[in-house]
């Protein structure tokens, strides 16, 4: 699968803007591949309390809008955007299929800092999978990946690529540049890490998107600027790993108890 990573924060507030260049780089990822986009893309991050006025349902006129993208360019798309449902509003992740089927619609469990607290309710589905032209793929939000409970939740569920739409923060660029190829490594599976980039508001975002292997190695990795990356996520390599290291299967589940 040919994998599309862009690392940008679009406008804030200006969805149509933000759709233009999303559009934009779904047609160069082209046809069957998956372009990942960064946490709250439609809307950017730091709306405040815009939220309540920018939220949207899951099937909302955005999502159909990253629908028609996704069809006319023939690729998938994940993006993240804050779900209105009823009275409460999540921090949210969609995944549309190239023949724009909405395949799979998560909601950040992990809420991070005030902010996020203040503004949004947490998600209570820890793995939410699709399957993408033969591979499964799992959503999951930015602070969701620091907690390594919830990565081996996915791999035991057999995630083979793990999508993280992120808006992650300085001081915390470790987490893309270590945490996450040891989460590939010891889960065995592939995690796309698509960060935000610049400053909103109060928040410097760190940009260094970066898919990692399961083999640890990242294949794929951003600077601190705005850009599309594209690289390939190989069953073959996965396969191979999975064989070679084998942490699933040499888990002894009756020692861990204490964790829950």
């Amino acid at each position: 699968m040919r994998l599309g990573l862009l690392q940008s924060s679009g406008v804030v507030g200006a969805v149509e803007r933000n759709l233009g260049v999303l559009g934009e780089a779904a047609g160069r990822v082209g046809r069957g591949g998956l372009l990942v986009v960064p946490e709250m893309f439609l809307t950017g991050y730091a709306i405040g309390d815009d939220i309540g006025r920018l939220a949207e349902a899951a099937d909302g006129d955005s999502a159909g809008a990253v629908a028609e993208i996704a069809v006319r360019h023939g690729a998938a798309i994940a993006y993240g955007y804050p779900e209105r449902d009823g009275d409460a509003v999540f921090n949210s992740a969609q995944l549309i299929s190239g023949s724009g089927e909405r395949l799979a619609n998560y909601r950040k469990t992990h809420l991070f800092g005030c902010f996020e607290r203040e503004h949004f309710t947490p998600g209570e589905q820890a793995v939410v999978q699709a399957q993408l032209d033969g591979i499964t793929v799992g959503l999951m939000i930015c602070y969701d990946v620091e907690f390594p409970e919830n990565v081996r939740a996915h791999a035991l569920a057999g995630t083979d690529l793990l999508v993280v739409p992120t808006a992650q923060m300085h001081p915390f660029q470790f987490v893309a540049e270590s945490m996450i190829p040891v989460r590939a490594f010891e889960n065995q599976l592939y995690v796309a890490y698509v960060n935000r980039v610049g400053t909103e508001g109060e928040f410097e975002f760190v940009g260094l998107s970066v898919l990692a292997g399961p083999d640890g190695v990242a294949r794929t990795r951003a600077g601190r600027a705005e850009e599309l990356l594209v690289a390939d996520v190989d069953p073959a390599l996965l396969a191979a790993s999975r064989a070679a290291n084998p942490y699933l299967a040499d888990r002894r589940p009756g020692l861990y108890g204490s964790l829950v």
